[in-house]
């Protein structure tokens, strides 16, 4: 009787974290509360720089002191309280994984979509919970209803999986994929939307836009080509795995049609987790990739029929919601600006080294990209890891060489200080 009343009780707990009493709000909601206190009635610059709060903020990461990780721009940590929410959600669900999965943690995905749509601006019912940027985009780019010779028009600084999709549907159904090509940074937003416009013909039915570059950073005036695309007619797809999470935005303040994303990169959640947003009269036209109801569904969920996927992952999503509410999205893009305009604006005095990402607010938040002359970028990767254990990633692709250095807001200063050090030796080395 005692195990059954155990069990009771622990059923009961979990029912209670899908109503929003999880373990954040259960041990950090109110810590979080009375340090951000102090911040009442500060600038966004002020709050960006206040050292006390995001030194309290660093401490909920779990990153060891060996290891300075400047690749955030690939996958994000996340903080301790949401590692510790998929490792019990994990063993509940071993305990009887059909029971647990299917009528326990199930129950855990309308809350949860609720969650997710209010942190969007969006309407529950066009958000569709899946596992990265790739699938959800990849829904997109497969389940569209073109026909051989409709054009979709891209860039070569998109990101590969989505260009490989894209090529292989030209391959497969005669669609024509077009690509811009722009060296970047670029500083004008009507430059960006004027190399839109011109390559639209009148068989063109889709942009596929990046929002935020990987590669380097650069920010696209998303807004302002989907407002000229929609005035001829044209759907928009938007790529926004490096900006949600990130930037302070409205997912259908952008303007686009379908918008897809990872929620673990900047909003910290759990590895492996991401975000369809589809407009509502757009959800009936759309294929999705793996069919288990009627496919021209109105139904967003039609596009999380994944078979058995992993519940606990997907519910650790809440509370990386809960820890970005709690320091609040418009104070995270400042502080995470602040870090990558930090070095990068020493940086870019050191002689050798040249800046591939604007430093303007408007056009660039976390990721910047940086080259050495002399160096390769795997080299400059090499000595920024095997000398001061700085991780960050080369980059050659298309006209980018240079490698990519993303901060997130568990970064010190002091490992920015090192970054910079280390940027000047091995420039002073060539």
């Amino acid at each position: 009787m005692g195990n059954r009343r155990n069990f009771i009780q622990q059923v009961g707990t979990w029912v209670g974290v899908f109503a929003g009493q999880g373990l954040f709000q259960t041990l950090q909601a109110a810590d979080f509360a009375r340090a951000s206190a102090p911040l009442k009635g500060l600038s966004l610059d002020a709050v960006a720089v206040d050292e006390d709060y995001w030194s309290f903020v660093q401490q909920a990461y779990t990153v060891p002191s060996g290891l300075i990780n400047l690749n955030n721009g690939g996958v994000s940590p996340s903080p301790q309280v949401v590692q510790d929410a998929v490792e019990k959600y994990n063993k509940i669900a071993n305990q009887g994984p059909s029971y647990y999965m299917w009528r326990i943690l199930d129950q855990g995905r309308e809350p949860l979509r609720r969650q997710l749509a209010a942190l969007a601006g969006a309407d529950p019912e066009e958000i569709a919970i899946n596992r990265n940027a790739t699938e959800a985009l990849n829904t997109v780019i497969y389940g569209l209803p073109l026909q051989k010779g409709d054009e979709v028009v891209g860039t070569k600084q998109d990101y590969p999986n989505m260009i490989q999709a894209w090529k292989q549907r030209a391959l497969r159904d005669g669609v024509v994929y077009k690509q811009l090509n722009f060296d970047f940074p670029i500083e004008n937003d009507q430059t960006i939307v004027d190399a839109f416009a011109a390559a639209i013909t009148p068989r063109t039915k889709l942009l596929h836009l990046t929002h935020v570059i990987n590669w380097v950073g650069q920010i696209l005036p998303v807004k302002k080509i989907a407002d000229m695309a929609h005035a001829k007619g044209i759907e928009v797809l938007v790529d926004g795995a490096h900006s949600f999470g990130l930037l302070d935005f409205a997912v259908p303040a952008l303007g686009a049609d379908y918008f897809g994303t990872s929620l673990h990169k900047f909003l910290s959640a759990p590895i492996g987790s991401g975000m369809l947003w589809i407009k509502r009269e757009k959800i009936e036209k759309i294929w999705p990739l793996i069919c288990a109801e009627p496919s021209q569904s109105q139904n967003i969920r039609k596009f999380e029929n994944l078979g058995t996927r992993s519940f606990p992952i997907e519910q650790g999503i809440g509370e990386a919601i809960h820890f970005h509410e709690a320091i609040g999205a418009a104070r995270k893009e400042a502080r995470i600006r602040y870090l990558k305009d930090y070095w990068a604006g020493r940086a870019q005095s050191i002689p050798g080294v040249r800046l591939h990402t604007s430093l303007q607010p408007a056009y660039s938040c976390a990721i910047a990209g940086v080259s050495i002359a002399g160096k390769t970028p795997a080299q400059i990767d090499q000595a920024l890891w095997s000398k001061y254990h700085i991780h960050s990633v080369g980059i050659v692709w298309e006209n980018i060489s240079c490698v990519r250095i993303t901060p997130h807001v568990y970064t010190r200063l002091s490992d920015l200080d090192l970054l910079v050090k280390a940027l000047a030796e091995i420039a002073r080395s060539v």
